[in-house]
């Protein structure tokens, strides 16, 4: 299972979600953990399509993920902290505006 942390900035704009938006997100979520699981057992080499995960133009090794049309969450992958485990900083969550 991929390792994990998240921003202060992360928590609070995950707490000021809507309920919908809530939901959206840990659809998404759901999603982007799945292929990190495959991409740790070398069956995926990267997300699915339907994520559209890329990287934020300006700051290098960020990247972002979108659950919505207008929502996006950013994250860096970051060096394992357990051997051949993916680790992920959450940085933020919420709409374009976070960008």
């Amino acid at each position: 299972m991929p390792t994990h942390e998240e921003s202060e900035a992360f928590l609070s704009d995950v707490r000021r979600l809507t309920p919908a938006q809530r939901n959206r997100f840990l659809t998404a979520l759901g999603r982007f953990i799945d292929d990190l699981l495959a991409m740790e057992a070398g069956e995926r080499r990267w997300f699915r399509p339907g994520l559209r995960v890329k990287g934020v133009q300006g700051v290098p090794g960020l990247f972002e993920m979108r659950w919505a049309p207008d929502g996006r969450a950013t994250f860096f992958l970051g060096a394992p902290r357990v051997s051949g485990l993916r680790h992920v900083k959450w940085e933020r969550c919420g709409d374009h505006s976070i960008l």
